[in-house]
């Protein structure tokens, strides 16, 4: 059975404040924004679900990352929010880790795939593809080659084929992971995002990346986003069309399976604390691995 560990790997401080994350108390202050991350325990090995920041993001920020995001964002850099330090705490080492699952590669997404050496990184084919290009100069600032030492292990998945899973087509499973483990296309912010759907039949957890940013969108009556938040996501889009259908089939799957499937995506301080039970920019407590270890003999899938 699985064990799931939340994990914000370093918070995004955003110009706009309260415009952004809709918490803060003024729009002249820097807000928050959690970057969730996952850590899954299987019997074939632990499993990252995207990576955050690494250790070479918090050394070197300037040699990694675009001056324009980091000017924009103000990533809370403090190495014991990377995941890699964060799963040593758990009383893993980063060679435990045999399997990153990626939704894309923005900076954001991708920077700590230098820290675990022994990871095989999964990704759809089209945003490997689209990164390597650099086609653009926003395209050059979001995805950082220097991130990406990584790239002998990558594998790719096409994104038209696949199964159906609750109303998605071309839902894959991924080499080498157990079938509890699937990557869902949910393109539009990049051309080769991904959901990574994490659970079993009746009980699982969807982490949609960046297919939205704040929890409101996912309200079934009146959707909504702040401001900031809904300008960032303009921003970034690379298909407009995909990426609002995309929201609206995963509104579909809520009204329709809700209770089969979770929702959650990878910037919002609420769904995090939720989840995880304790604040955004908190590292996972140490000691929590043993006791998932012993929880994976349930059936019940363990968040913690």
């Amino acid at each position: 059975m699985l064990a799931i560990h939340h994990l914000d790997c370093i918070s995004a401080c955003p110009l706009g404040g309260r415009l952004m994350d809709g918490l803060s108390s003024s729009i002249f202050e820097r807000g928050r924004l959690c970057c969730h991350c996952l850590l899954v325990e299987t019997d074939m090995g632990l499993v990252l679900i995207d990576t955050g920041y690494g250790l070479r993001d918090f050394a070197s920020p300037s040699s990694r990352l675009s001056g324009f995001f980091l000017r924009l964002m103000a990533p809370d850099f403090r190495e014991e929010m990377t995941a890699v330090r964060q799963i040593e705490a758990l009383g893993y080492q980063a060679e435990d880790v045999r399997h990153i699952v990626l939704t894309h590669l923005d900076f954001d997404h991708a920077g700590g795939l230098d820290d675990f050496p022994r990871a095989t990184v999964h990704m759809m084919q089209t945003e490997r593809e689209a990164a390597q290009l650099q086609k653009t100069w926003l395209d050059r600032q979001r995805f950082r080659p220097q991130q990406w030492s990584s790239r002998a292990r990558w594998v790719t998945y096409a994104m038209r084929s696949g199964e159906p899973w609750y109303g998605f087509d071309c839902v894959r499973q991924l080499q080498g992971l157990p079938p509890e483990i699937l990557m869902v296309p949910l393109e539009g912010h990049t051309l080769g995002h991904a959901g990574v759907a994490i659970g079993t039949p009746g009980d699982w957890l969807l982490m949609a990346g960046d297919a939205y940013f704040h929890h409101r969108e996912m309200d079934l009556q009146h959707p909504s986003c702040t401001p900031g938040l809904r300008f960032y996501q303009t921003l970034m889009e690379k298909d407009r069309r995909a990426r609002l259908s995309n929201q609206a089939r995963l509104r579909t799957l809520k009204r329709n399976h809700g209770a089969a499937v979770r929702l959650l995506c990878a910037h919002d301080d609420i769904e995090f604390e939720q989840l995880a039970g304790r604040p955004v920019g908190t590292p996972a407590p140490a000691g929590m691995a043993a006791s998932a270890m012993r929880r994976r003999r349930s059936p019940a899938v363990a968040r913690g």
